[in-house]
């Protein structure tokens, strides 16, 4: 007999065989105890991920007549006609080659007739999609209202160039990408049964080679076994494959990670001899790094696993990853990411890749190291602020003159509470009466004498004695003094001019609610700078990056 492939030879026969796709096999394991198949299935997904093995082994099933609780014999002829795809009552067509009208018409006229044998008659029409549009309208009455013994399957890779009037008509299954350690391990299987001799990590390249498809994995498998002859090791798959050689990339990492040039110039040496292509060597060492990342910090979460599911290594590059991942910060793993992906795409634009990719791999090995400001102020130590306000260090701010020039001025023309109470006043007026505030704001406080409130009008304001001499605007006005002075209380407003009246004080001596208002800003303010200047950290940070703070904004 001719020799079969493992694609082929391996096929799984039932739903215990199936890898990678438990939530199918359940399903329909559940379907078909519970007596609720549906007369017609979708099954979707990547290419060789097991949506034919599948409707086979539905078929098998439904039609094997020695079946215990849906699981087939494999051994009658039913069972052995369905997996050579030789039964009369399972048809199979494929879709690329009868895409016509024609044969969907044929197909509709068949499906009336009941099966030879048995309770079922099962149509497998496989790549779909490929189906005309008139083929697919001549199968929507079919496919909706078919025979009580017919059932239809469908596979297909691309479901979204089918038409919504098909899926609609039918119950869709999706098929997963199967896991690198699920084929991994299932080549490891069929190799002990096949008495093929493979390390671990050549499977797990192989594997991941074939990219979630158990069958491109097999097939592949297929292939290193013939050009290998005798025992496959890492080094002799990536050969076969034309892969980059993995311990070439870890060495690689490594003179990264030590910041190493020397090293690095041995791998350039190495790719040079090996003929590896650039642009696929700095691709993998950006996934590589990727990895590491990931390595990181599944080590330093609290879930504790060994792995995560969002990288799939074999044990032994794991730990290798791992001691990398403890040499670095996750800062610097960003750096070194960044600057490969940058690599990458340089790679890609470029005219001459080797060159790039030799000037890129020692650029990154002569990168800075990064290192996390939180720890950087973990190292440092605490500067109580006592002592910083107190050190030689700190500086008066150029506006606590300002300030105090106009504290002064409010304590030289008249008593603090008074002008206190004027600028809490005009406060509370700026709430119930803005328009009235807005006029009043930039009057100067000057004093209160017995029950007299001297204010005065800033000469570049002059325009405002028009509006205080409207007669509504100080009935408004006096109203509002009268609830907070009390009765009686008389305001007394004068243009500035620099003389003094009897008992006054120089009209242009007094501050407004709006200088008040100014000074308690910047007093707020100042204070809040010298806390933050004080704080441990900033000072710190100052420290080590030999720096001065030139601005500090609050943030919302």
């Amino acid at each position: 007999m001719s020799y079969q492939v493992i694609a082929r030879k391996w096929r799984p026969q039932n739903f215990a065989q199936l890898i990678g796709q438990n939530h199918i096999s359940q399903t329909l394991t559940n379907a078909l105890r519970n007596d609720r198949l549906p007369h017609a299935l979708l099954f979707t997904g990547p290419r060789g991920t097991g949506k034919t093995s599948s409707a086979r082994i539905l078929a098998k099933a439904l039609r094997c007549p020695n079946a215990k609780d849906f699981i087939p014999c494999e051994n009658c002829v039913e069972c052995r006609e369905i997996s050579i795809s030789r039964s009369p009552n399972v048809i199979e067509i494929d879709g690329a080659s009868n895409n016509g009208v024609d044969a969907i018409r044929e197909l509709r006229d068949s499906v009336v007739y009941a099966p030879s044998s048995g309770r079922f008659k099962i149509y497998i029409v496989d790549e779909v999609h490929m189906l005309s549009t008139s083929a697919f309208n001549a199968l929507l009455k079919t496919l909706e209202e078919p025979p009580a013994h017919v059932i239809f399957i469908l596979a297909t890779t691309e479901v979204q160039k089918i038409p919504a009037t098909i899926l609609s008509r039918c119950q869709r299954f999706d098929f997963r990408r199967i896991s690198t350690r699920q084929i991994a391990d299932h080549l490891q299987s069929i190799c002990q049964a096949e008495k093929i001799s493979a390390d671990a990590d050549a499977l797990w390249l192989i594997a991941r080679q074939g990219d979630g498809s158990m069958r491109d994995s097999q097939s592949l498998l297929d292939q290193v076994v013939s050009f290998a002859n005798g025992q496959l090791s890492l080094a002799r798959v990536s050969e076969i494959l034309g892969l980059t050689d993995r311990q070439l990339l870890l060495e690689a990492l490594t003179a990264w990670v030590q910041r190493d040039t020397k090293v690095t110039l041995q791998v350039l040496g190495k790719l040079m001899e090996s003929g590896t292509e650039p642009t696929l060597f700095a691709a993998e060492l950006l996934e590589q790094l990727r990895n590491t990342l990931f390595v990181k910090l599944s080590e330093s979460s609290s879930a504790g696993e060994k792995q995560t599911p969002l990288v799939e290594l074999p044990e032994s590059e794991w730990r290798a990853l791992q001691s990398l991942a403890q040499q670095l910060s996750e800062e610097d793993l960003h750096l070194l990411f960044d600057m490969a992906m940058k690599l990458v795409s340089d790679l890609h634009r470029s005219t001459d890749p080797r060159l790039v990719l030799e000037m890129g791999l020692l650029r990154i090995a002569n990168a800075p190291r990064v290192t996390a400001l939180a720890q950087i102020l973990s190292a440092q130590p605490q500067v109580p602020a006592a002592n910083v306000a107190s050190g030689p260090a700190k500086s008066p701010a150029p506006t606590v003159a300002v300030a105090s020039k106009v504290t002064a001025a409010v304590r030289s023309t008249g008593p603090k509470p008074a002008a206190e109470r004027w600028f809490d006043f005009v406060q509370n007026l700026k709430t119930s009466e803005p328009l009235l505030a807005a006029k009043i704001d930039a009057l100067l406080f000057v004093n209160e004498v017995g029950r007299i409130l001297h204010l005065s009008i800033p000469a570049k304001d002059a325009f405002l004695k028009g509006t205080m001499d409207d007669k509504a605007t100080r009935e408004k006005l006096q109203s509002a003094l009268e609830q907070v002075w009390g009765a009686g209380v008389q305001l007394q407003i004068t243009v500035a001019t620099g003389t003094a009246a009897p008992g006054v004080a120089v009209p242009d001596s007094g501050v407004s609610a709006k200088a008040l208002q100014q000074e308690r800003e910047h007093m707020k303010k100042q204070s809040l700078n010298e806390e933050i200047a004080a704080h441990p950290k900033v000072r710190a940070a100052s420290s080590v990056f030999k720096g001065q703070i030139k601005t500090i904004k609050e943030t919302p």
